[in-house]
């Protein structure tokens, strides 16, 4: 059967954005599991720039090719490519995670939740489906 004109079999009919508290609790885990692996090369009582790295290069390998970070696993959200919903890859990836990095274009959102970051990368983090 052939899709018609205003159907995609690449675009799931909807993303739902995700909202403010699994977004942040899923970052939280994912700072707690950066901090942790950065522990075992500098204190981060001395320098907070190694967590940072962590942080970015987690994001960057995780999102790029699973759409997922382990935080955003546990709490069922995803980032994808926006509008399309498809896989972001490690570039836009990288460039999300820079600019998550800098903490403060994710606090400067839009009516979707989509922060600075999220749209730069053209991305949107979303709820998985139950089930």
């Amino acid at each position: 059967m052939a899709a018609s004109a205003n159907e995609s079999p690449l675009v799931p009919a909807r993303l739902e954005p995700a909202g403010f508290g699994p977004r942040l609790a899923a970052l939280m885990i994912d700072w707690l599991l950066c901090l942790l692996i950065a522990s075992l090369y500098a204190s981060p009582f001395e320098k907070a720039w190694p967590a940072v790295l962590v942080l970015v290069v987690a994001n960057t390998f995780f999102i790029g090719l699973f759409g997922q970070t382990p935080g955003m696993r546990l709490l069922r959200i995803r980032c994808a490519a926006y509008p399309g919903g498809g896989p972001l890859g490690l570039v836009r990836g990288l460039i999300r995670a820079v600019l998550l990095g800098l903490f403060i274009p994710a606090m400067i959102m839009d009516s979707q939740g989509r922060g600075v970051h999220d749209r730069v990368a053209h991305s949107i983090v979303a709820t998985l489906p139950r089930g």
